[in-house]
């Protein structure tokens, strides 16, 4: 029920107008309310205006949570807590060809996982449920609000077969052909419409729409948006199997949970002059729509399956951390007033301003995504970074190796958990390398130099007991000075021994207190045979 500026609770509300606790909303006049009284009438205009904003996220459990569904979700949750307000679960489930096993358990865990808590849902009751809609068709409120429909002329039943809606004429609408209905039906006198009905004739319940005319809805966004009539067809409201569509549905479930802003995709701007008259015809105030932009992939074509992230799932399976994934997903389409980035979900509430929302569309940048998880992961706590980077550790490391030494040498370094094996492999076993490695003209090195480091300091370290990173810096420390050259001259042929790479996690020290003493001076040892019979050729 309506969130009381008096301080009268919705509850209070309900039993007051109905002691047996029921109220059927959008049937006051004449109805349940005779006297033409109605719980909105205990409002005043202004407390409308301050009224507790609630809105809704309400997916169809139909495979794994896409990006696009995920920015919804986050945005009608930011719009909700920023005002103070509630975000309601509720689960669409009409459609149940499409219904997919598991999908139900999918959205909550995403939710869960990304902390996006409903204040009430289908676990939580907060006096609005049920809160599936499958569960909903069970108290027979969307059949009740057709037959309002059809008696105020709204709606009528069809009683079409597939044969002759297979004969009516069709249209290309953005890219799919759908047929146009002809009105029929509306045609059909009340006896009828009655007999059909006795008889057990399959029927759907049709809005109708006049054919002349305009019809005009306001986005928060967009603006006001006015549509001929005629190019609205008379949209399925009850399906034959007796469940509504997901467009009479939503109307009437928005409605009768008190949402106050809905955000969806703006491909269902289209829609919304239907959803418009609906809510005209029953005499209801809309709610507040904020239509999203279209979320793109790189080539600006709409985000598929097929680019390998479009869903949540896939982000995590790619080595993102939920923070950075929330955090990227949030400014798709949104722009703080300054040019701040990082943001946590905190923030985020603090500051988040729907009108802010663009209007064009939003690249999904998974380079810049990948930018922004290697920030978080270098300012997460380091054991929470071991916890998580500790099975990609042991896929690419086999050896007893001191793997939180290794974890604390990439944190900084990768963007991507998965990137970890390619800074690694060379702990498990030493790459084939060219010797050309051995050859950096910053660090005033060539294969002749090299050579020489390393027979000079075979015998040095062969002799040393105490492999531990300063120990050994030390002893490589006081060579240099004895040489009377700079540490990259010493330290990079050192390096390139003991790792076989040009680029890796840490330096030539550190790499030899994980390897230990053995295990360095055997790759020691090949690197000066592999520079021996260059030299010899």
């Amino acid at each position: 029920m309506w969130a009381l500026g008096s301080g009268i609770t919705a509850e209070e509300t309900k039993k007051e107008c109905h002691p047996e606790g029921f109220c059927p909303e959008g049937s006051y006049a004449g109805k349940c309310h005779p006297e033409g009284f109605s719980p909105k009438d205990l409002y005043t205009k202004e407390e409308k205006t301050i009224m507790k904003i609630r809105t809704r996220y309400a997916p169809s459990p139909t495979g794994k949570m896409h990006v696009g569904n995920l920015r919804t979700a986050l945005y009608e949750f930011l719009i909700a807590k920023h005002e103070g307000g509630d975000f309601m679960l509720r689960i669409e489930d009409t459609d149940q060809e499409r219904f997919v096993e598991g999908a139900i358990d999918i959205i909550n865990r995403t939710l869960e996982k990304t902390g996006l808590t409903h204040d009430e849902g289908p676990d939580k009751d907060g006096g609005y449920g049920p809160y599936v809609q499958s569960e909903r068709v069970k108290t027979g409120i969307y059949m009740k609000y057709a037959k309002e429909l059809i008696d105020k002329g709204e709606a009528y039943y069809c009683f079409c077969d597939k044969e002759r809606l297979a004969t009516l004429k069709t249209e290309v609408v953005e890219g799919k052909e759908i047929s146009i209905y002809d009105k029929h039906c509306l045609g059909l006198s009340k006896e009828e419409v009655e007999a059909n009905l006795a008889a057990g004739k399959p029927f759907v319940v049709r809005q109708n729409i006049p054919n002349e005319g305009t019809t005009t809805f306001k986005d928060e966004l967009y603006g006001d948006i006015t549509v001929e009539n005629a190019e609205l067809d008379d949209m399925i409201l009850i399906k034959s199997d007796g469940y509504p569509t997901y467009n009479f549905a939503n109307v009437v479930d928005d409605h009768t949970m008190n949402i106050t802003h809905v955000v969806r995709g703006n491909e269902y701007i289209s829609s919304s002059p239907k959803y418009q008259r609906l809510y005209d015809a029953f005499g209801w105030e809309s709610p507040v729509y904020i239509h999203l932009p279209l979320i793109t992939d790189e080539n600006h074509k709409k985000l598929s399956k097929r680019s390998g992230h479009s869903s949540f799932e896939d982000l995590l399976e790619q080595g993102f951390v939920t923070e950075a994934i929330v955090n990227f997903i949030a400014l798709l389409g949104w722009s703080p007033e300054d040019n701040r980035e990082i943001f946590s979900l905190d923030e985020l509430i603090k500051e988040f301003d729907y009108h802010r929302i663009s209007k064009s569309p939003a690249v999904f940048d998974i380079v810049k995504l990948r930018w922004m998880n290697g920030e978080y992961l270098k300012a997460m706590d380091f054991d929470t970074f071991y916890e998580m980077a500790e099975p990609y550790l042991k896929q690419t490391i086999k050896k007893d190796l001191d793997l939180k030494k290794i974890a604390n040498m990439v944190k900084t370094r990768i963007e991507v958990f998965p990137d970890i094996a390619e800074h690694v492999d060379f702990f498990e076993e030493l790459p084939e390398y060219d010797i050309a490695m051995y050859t950096h003209k910053k660090m005033k090195t060539d294969a002749a130099s090299s050579l020489q480091v390393l027979k000079d300091l075979l015998p040095v370290l062969e002799a040393q007991d105490d492999y531990s990173n300063d120990a050994l810096y030390q002893t490589l420390l006081k060579y240099v000075e004895e040489k009377g050259v700079k540490n990259g001259y010493v330290m990079w042929p050192i390096r390139t021994a003991v790792s076989g790479k040009q680029m890796t996690p840490a330096g030539a020290t550190e790499i030899m207190e994980v390897l230990g003493k053995e295990e360095s001076i055997k790759r020691i040892r090949k690197g000066i045979e592999l520079l021996d019979s260059a030299a010899s050729v």
